[in-house]
């Protein structure tokens, strides 16, 4: 599976779409015909006021985990919930762009420009201004917590 990286801005525009940025679009294509329609997983994030956008496989992966949990458990209901409930899947137009579900809006306070941050598997939506404080919050905690990678997990 190709990784989403970057930070690219685009504009919704009037009906509510925004453009995935062509890498991002390329990413979610990974082998798939041109013909072929390409559908992303949208959901509101539980940690940030953001949207995430997940591959649909990368998705359909999270059931393996909530799946280990009982079923009439509340921790697997929770889980659930939290992940599956406000789950959108998007199919992307012939130019890549993508209706944001009023809900998902909402939750990111988005208005007109957005920001698409690659997080490796998966990529975020934000407001501009919102993401520009996650990024420098994530490095001052990064620089402080000495957080880092061995040789060996980056080979």
């Amino acid at each position: 599976m190709s990784q989403f990286w970057g930070t690219h801005q685009n504009k919704r525009d009037g009906k509510g779409r925004v453009s995935i940025p062509a890498p991002f679009r390329a990413a979610l294509r990974d082998g798939k015909e041109a013909e072929q329609i390409v559908t992303v997983v949208l959901r509101a994030s539980h940690k940030h006021p953001c949207i995430e956008a997940w591959p649909v496989e990368a998705f359909e992966r999270l059931a393996v985990p909530v799946q280990r949990y009982d079923w009439f458990s509340d921790e697997h209901e929770d889980l659930a919930t939290a992940l599956y409930a406000d789950a959108f899947p998007i199919e992307c137009d012939k130019e890549g762009r993508i209706l944001l579900p009023d809900p998902l809006v909402r939750h990111a306070s988005l208005d007109g420009a957005v920001t698409f941050a690659g997080l490796g598997k998966i990529f975020q939506i934000w407001e501009p201004a919102a993401f520009e404080r996650r990024r420098a919050d994530a490095r001052e905690r990064t620089r402080i917590s000495r957080l880092t990678l061995s040789a060996e997990g980056a080979a």
